[in-house]
């Protein structure tokens, strides 16, 4: 069982650039056809300094920590039993291509359903270009207990 002093636990911060081609690559593999992800002249006419990051790719940076299973480790779970849950996005300014981003975590929720046969534990990231926030993700960790009855 995850324990709920878990709340508030600081996840350690990390740093991503923002590259152009893995944008491109990321658009194209979720099927976007706005030229603003894909094209550098297309996104310079609408207004952006460079090609624009698309919606759910700070996902896969936030992902890509150096500990990325340290939070599992942490918890004490076997990641036999761990799904992806719930995730949300909330956009405070546009992120582009050679931006460097910063992504500060901490857990700020814990709760079971069906009995405890099922955990979660919430997520929340900040993310920072040059100390100003620009976006906050929340996801959630679910944990199966299949020993538990429901």
């Amino acid at each position: 069982m995850v324990s709920k002093d878990v709340i508030g636990t600081k996840i350690p911060r990390h740093s991503a650039d923002v590259e152009r081609g893995r944008l491109r690559f990321f658009a194209k593999a979720i099927g976007e056809t706005d030229p603003v992800y894909l094209d550098v002249d297309a996104a310079k006419a609408a207004g952006h300094p460079d090609v624009l990051v698309p919606p759910t790719f700070l996902f896969c940076l936030d992902g890509e920590r150096t500990d990325g299973f340290s939070l599992i480790d942490f918890l004490g779970i076997d990641i036999r039993r761990v799904l992806h849950g719930e995730q949300s996005f909330t956009y405070h300014a546009p992120m582009h291509a050679g931006d460097q981003l910063a992504f500060e975590g901490e857990i700020t929720d814990v709760y079971s359903k069906k009995g405890g046969a099922l955990e979660f534990v919430v997520r929340t990231t900040t993310v920072t270009r040059d100390g100003e926030l620009v976006a906050e993700l929340a996801n959630s960790l679910v944990v199966r207990n299949p020993e538990v009855r429901k």
